[in-house]
């Protein structure tokens, strides 16, 4: 199944989730006990151009497609690369998020995250290079639905902030080094 394909998201209930987040807790604390290099992980994906500027990406069992509007040369089949950032963003403030309310026994019923990123696209386009080529700013907006205050609500975003990989990738600069090669 890829994300090609639309697959279904089984229907998890919360009882179910907090155990599955329990063992998978358990078992990396175990193996990072053991072992402190178990907790360097290393991701790799891989993409190849496709079409006008898209790119089919492979990561891991997963492929999926990114693309941008016509109006920046694309042929739209899919979201851009900086909608797929925001939603990289999105989707790692809902895992933290449920995983940090189990931890911290804060019941949560549903999450509902809006990302919104400003870009200025004189630097994508050459026209002025003293602006940032990436976003300007990023706003989130997280409605998380449940039985608790809003005080254990904020206790938890704090918690969240502090421990969300893409929140903190968006956040801080980050080395990368590329290299190119003839193929």
């Amino acid at each position: 199944m890829t994300l090609l394909d639309s697959p279904t998201i089984p229907d998890v209930d919360a009882g179910q989730r907090g155990i599955r987040l329990q063992e998978a807790g358990a078992a990396w604390q175990g193996r990072i006990a053991a072992d402190p290099a178990a907790a360097q992980l290393t991701y790799r994906v891989r993409g190849t151009g496709e079409g006008s500027v898209a790119t089919r990406l492979r990561a891991g069992a997963h492929e999926f497609l990114i693309d941008e509007p016509a109006a920046l040369a694309g042929d739209d089949v899919a979201a851009s690369p900086v909608e797929v950032a925001l939603g990289a963003l999105i989707a790692c403030q809902v895992v933290v998020y449920r995983l940090y309310a189990d931890a911290l026994g804060i019941a949560v019923d549903d999450i509902d995250v809006t990302a919104e990123g400003d870009l200025d696209a004189r630097r994508l386009f050459g026209i002025d290079d003293t602006v940032r080529a990436g976003f300007t700013a990023v706003r989130l907006a997280i409605t998380v639905t449940g039985p608790e205050t809003a005080e254990r609500y904020e206790h938890l975003k704090a918690a969240v902030d502090e421990h969300c990989p893409v929140l903190d990738l968006v956040a801080n600069a980050t080395p990368v080094t590329a290299s190119i090669r003839k193929g």
